[in-house]
């Protein structure tokens, strides 16, 4: 049935360009579908901080503020620390922020008890809070606790100038390539160059201030509370030309929660252990910083002939979309008179009631196998 309406000739003809747009700009051109691909590589990462500053009278060194100091896809640096020297196993006051500390007399101290949001057990005596006028029971730990004897150091701000060397290597064994963030020919250049896009795609060393911009972050707020940023390292290649032309795109962002103060930031502890006329020491350290998670996506494609079939066909069968359409646009808001739908489906409720019905019967006899 041929419709001539130029109205519906026009919807025609813009769902047609609209599914051939689709399929040849967005499924082909875009997404590739004519290509097999791989999402899943193998990766190695190896990551080293570089950099030196004065903290008072003291210089730091990689040594003393990168944590941990082999590298791989996690990397800290300390930007600020709070320091409690000279703790000793012994008994002292507990902090008198602690649940059921705060005591009058000795009664009020359970012997043995411990709590696990306290620094130590009890011993069943109350005693004064160090130098303070009010008591709190008295516990077994490391003296003097660390609420009371910190030392907060002043930030690390010379920080912003250090630099971070993210080495990356890729493998995709679909296709059997290997692929590194460098250049192997060039090894001395990295020492004196920093990333950049355009000029210095093959040079993965980033200061951290650079790292704070692009993740949007001021950098003396993170030597305050510290913060977990991650490094995306993005490989999206295309092995229907060179693979060398194969370079990956990096991109900074915050982990952490920033809005939820109780988990925002982030900060570690350890402790440095000596011995002084035969007693064991410790200072413990309790240090803000900046984490760099590394996080390698990788997403490859090369020609197939198999893909390309099935998404051919796909969008020659979904051509057919566009009479569905036009149909149901004609039936619905065109024929109003039903002339249309008159044409195009007959209605088997019309026919002739009169109509005897033609029978065929099969009988069978011994003489004549089959007669009508």
């Amino acid at each position: 049935m041929v419709v001539k309406d130029r109205k519906l000739g026009v919807i025609y003809r813009a769902v047609q360009f609209l599914v051939i747009t689709y399929f040849i700009w967005y499924v082909f051109i875009s997404q590739k579908a004519y290509q097999e691909t791989e999402t899943r590589p193998e990766s190695s990462v190896y990551t080293e901080m570089r950099g030196v500053a004065m903290l008072g009278d003291l210089v730091q060194d990689t040594t003393e503020y990168v944590r941990p100091s082999e590298g791989g896809d996690v990397i800290s640096t300390i930007l600020r620390r709070e320091v409690t020297y000279d703790q000793t196993q012994g008994t002292c006051a507990e902090h008198y922020s602690v649940a059921n500390a705060n005591c009058t007399k000795d009664s009020d101290c359970t012997q043995g008890e411990i709590d696990f949001d306290g620094h130590g057990q009890r011993t069943g005596l109350c005693i004064p809070y160090y130098n303070y006028t009010f008591k709190t029971c008295e516990i077994k730990t490391w003296c003097p606790i660390e609420e009371y004897a910190v030392v907060r150091e002043p930030a690390l701000e010379k920080a912003i100038n250090f630099t971070v060397f993210i080495k990356n290597a890729i493998h995709f064994p679909k296709f059997k390539v290997l692929r590194g963030n460098i250049k192997p020919n060039k090894p001395k250049k990295l020492l004196r160059c920093h990333y950049h896009p355009e000029t210095n795609p093959y040079c993965p060393v980033f200061s951290l201030g650079f790292i704070a911009a692009q993740a949007r972050e001021k950098f003396s707020e993170l030597c305050k509370t510290g913060g977990i940023i991650g490094v995306l390292i993005n490989w999206k290649c295309n092995f229907d030309v060179d693979p060398s032309k194969c370079i990956p795109t990096y991109s900074f962002r915050r982990l952490d929660m920033r809005k939820n103060l109780p988990s925002s930031g982030y900060y570690d502890r350890f402790a440095k252990y000596y011995h002084k006329d035969g007693v064991e020491y410790r200072t413990l350290i309790k240090a803000y910083g900046i984490r760099l998670d590394v996080i390698v996506h990788g997403h490859a494609g090369r020609f197939s002939l198999i893909p390309t079939i099935i998404n051919t066909v796909t969008a020659m069968t979904s051509v057919g979309i566009c009479s569905i359409i036009c149909d149901w646009i004609m039936l619905t808001f065109i024929d109003k008179n039903e002339v249309f739908s008159d044409k195009k489906f007959d209605d088997v409720s019309q026919a002739d009631v009169n109509q005897k019905p033609f029978l065929f019967c099969l009988t069978r006899s011994p003489s004549n196998p089959v007669s009508q």
